[in-house]
């Protein structure tokens, strides 16, 4: 596995490649916004309804494992003002 950076607007976003694959830090990107609270920005684009579609769309396409039923509570939820999601949750949901 290498982690390599390349810079965007000059900001530093590290990535990784992993099998043949690259995987770009949210968390870089997210400092760009608000350095002192890149977990907040992160949080509140999982809340985001259009975001949990792509993020469904995406798992659909690429994960194996991907979860149908569980993803659909995530989707009816997403956007309600009680609606919370990490991105830890979000890989225990989809990978268990």
């Amino acid at each position: 596995m290498n982690r390599n950076n390349i810079i965007v607007k000059d900001v530093e976003i590290s990535y990784k490649k992993i099998n043949e694959e690259d995987y770009i830090c949210l968390t870089d990107i997210a400092k760009f916004k608000d350095p002192n609270h890149s977990g907040h920005i992160i949080n509140n684009w999982l809340r985001n309804h259009s975001t949990i579609e792509y993020l469904g769309l995406w798992e659909s396409m690429y994960n194996n494992s991907f979860k149908p039923t569980e993803f659909g509570r995530f989707k009816i939820d997403a956007g309600l003002n009680s609606f919370t999601l990490s991105p830890q949750e979000w890989v225990e949901k989809q990978m268990q």
